[in-house]
């Protein structure tokens, strides 16, 4: 099963599950959503109405912590920790590798010391194994790891959800790239219609030269059967004189030798 087939099967589940809950069992289900190993994605939980309902409730810190993962990282949470629930060892490791996928969108190469102050990482060794067996073999992130540049290279990274006020940029990006399709394809078009046009006109060409060489072809048929038959009528015009020739010898008196004495 992909990664994003697990994800929407996982968020499906999720989503019913908060739509069964309130209160103390809502809380429950906030934590296991957010202790999942495979789970990434929580915007559609957010949207559900009994989650929504948890502000200015004794539960509403399970509410600010949905939040977190939706869209903050590990930093946030040691900047708040004092009003938030302590987090259990599943939902340390998710918020460090959601704070990977959120270093990656804004640089592809992420230095060993940014991501080491990031994470509460002391080590190159425990980095490395953090970036190769919590996030590459995740599936949310791929890249190199150069140990000589101290860096890691992102090739790929898994987007998060959306926080409400990129929203706006969001919705600007599609924009352009939607109008930059739309030229894209009117281009596309104009170079299709300019290829036929000129496909015609080759065919046109190619149809006067075939024609040209027909022309040719026979124009020098009808002169080779001219030469033909001219050559024929000086054999045949030749022929009497070769005739008389030899007539006129034949009846030429001939001189006859004197006798021997």
């Amino acid at each position: 099963m992909d990664i994003e087939q697990k994800q929407a099967e996982l968020i499906e589940y999720f989503v019913k599950q908060a739509e069964n809950h309130k209160g103390a069992s809502l809380a429950n289900v906030i934590v296991e959503a957010t202790s999942h190993s495979s789970l990434f994605a929580f915007s559609e939980i957010l949207a559900v109405p009994n989650v929504a309902e948890l502000q200015g409730t004794e539960y509403s810190v399970f509410l600010d912590v949905l939040r977190l993962f939706a869209h903050g990282t590990w930093s946030d949470y040691k900047s708040n920790a004092c009003r938030l629930p302590q987090l259990v060892p599943d939902q340390v490791r998710k918020l460090k590798q959601l704070s990977v996928l959120t270093l990656a969108e804004i640089n592809k190469v992420l230095s060993y010391d940014q991501l080491m102050q990031e994470l509460d990482v002391t080590n190159v060794r425990e980095l490395e194994d953090f970036l190769i067996n919590e996030c590459m073999y995740s599936g949310i992130v791929r890249g190199k790891l150069d140990q000589l540049r101290r860096c890691f290279e992102v090739q790929f990274a898994a987007g998060r959800d959306l926080r409400p006020e990129q929203l706006g940029s969001m919705i600007q990006t599609l924009t352009s790239w939607l109008n930059t399709s739309d030229n894209l394809l009117l281009s596309i078009q104009e170079k299709i219609k300019w290829a036929d046009t000129m496909s015609e006109v080759d065919k046109k060409h190619r149809k006067e030269v075939e024609d040209r060489v027909e022309e040719v072809k026979k124009s020098l048929s009808v002169k080779a059967a001219d030469m033909e038959f001219r050559g024929h009528e000086e054999i045949i015009y030749s022929e009497p004189g070769g005739v008389m020739d030899y007539e006129e010898d034949r009846i030429r008196p001939k001189r006859r030798r004197p006798p021997i004495s």
